[in-house]
This record gives C-alpha cells, sequence and structure tokens, in this order.
C-alpha cells in the first residue's frame, strides 16, 4: 500500500511539473476594451459574459474578464471599460483561437457593436 501510494505521489507530482513547464511557456491574450458608451454596465456585462464562453475553444487554457478598477495611480491606466484575458499553450493554439466561430460570433455579435477601442497585448511567459 505504501509503494502504491508512493507511486500515485511521484505520478502526481510528475503531472503537476509538466503542466506547470507548459504553464509557464503559455501565450497569455490581453483585450482591453472601450466601450462606445463608456461606463454602460450592461454593455460591459455582455461583454464579459460572452468572453467568458471562450474557456469553450479548444486549446484555451484560461478565460479571465473583468471591468476596470479606478486608480488615483498616475502610472495606471483606467481609461477602458472590460479587460479579457485568454491564456493559450501556444501560437498555433492562438491563432485557432482567434479563428474559431465562437470567437468570431462573439465578436461579430457583441464586440464590434459595442467597443469603441480596442487595444491587444500579447506575451510569452
Amino acid at each position: 500500500m505504501k509503494c502504491l501510494f508512493a507511486f500515485l505521489l511521484v505520478l502526481t507530482l510528475g503531472f503537476a511539473s509538466i503542466w506547470q513547464t507548459d504553464r509557464e511557456k503559455a501565450l497569455q491574450h490581453i483585450v482591453l476594451c472601450w466601450l462606445k458608451e463608456p461606463g454602460n454596465a450592461v454593455h460591459r456585462n455582455q461583454i464579459i459574459e460572452i468572453s467568458k464562453t471562450f474557456r469553450n475553444i479548444p486549446g484555451v487554457m484560461e478565460v479571465r474578464v473583468g471591468k476596470v478598477i479606478p486608480s488615483e495611480r498616475t502610472i495606471v491606466d483606467d481609461s477602458f471599460d472590460v479587460a479579457i484575458l485568454v491564456v493559450v499553450p501556444d501560437g498555433r493554439r492562438l491563432q485557432e483561437y482567434l479563428n474559431h466561430p465562437l470567437h468570431d460570433q462573439a465578436k461579430q455579435d457583441v464586440l464590434l457593436p459595442l467597443v469603441d477601442k480596442v487595444v491587444v497585448y500579447d506575451f510569452q511567459e
């Protein structure tokens, strides 16, 4: 029984280590959105809810989305309304995410009608 437990522990730690290594190489796709009607809570929530569906796109490891936090610090840009973070394992998966019908539909049906400006930052950990 102790051997089985030790084996399972090593196996679990091994998979966690592999996942962490993949996670460390992941691409971070950050999208900042400025609404056509700045501060419109209904429009902001529509973008937040549709962005959560990106979790259903194959290859997407993580999606986080939320509203801006106002700041008094001069170094902080708090002029946008919504931020979206999508994490994918590599450049190929980023392209697949960007071309996926779910992403395209969200862009056409919600983002383009509601958003005045978008800025995207992509980086690899």
